[in-house]
């Protein structure tokens, strides 16, 4: 694993959602992003550790 600067925040921090994107699929609707969150498009996002939350 490649140093990032600025590091991607983890996933338990509240601007997680700042974090490079891993993958895409624009046409299902969702984002992985480096830190483990997947952000989808209409309902929010899924955490690494199986807990949801709404979208920022």
């Amino acid at each position: 694993m490649y140093p990032r600067t600025p590091p991607c925040p983890t996933a338990d921090q509240s601007d997680r959602e700042a974090a490079k994107p891993r993958a895409r699929n624009h046409i299902m609707g969702w984002t992985s992003l480096r830190n483990g969150v997947l952000l989808f498009e209409d309902t929010g996002e899924l955490l690494p550790d199986g807990t949801t939350g709404a979208a920022a």
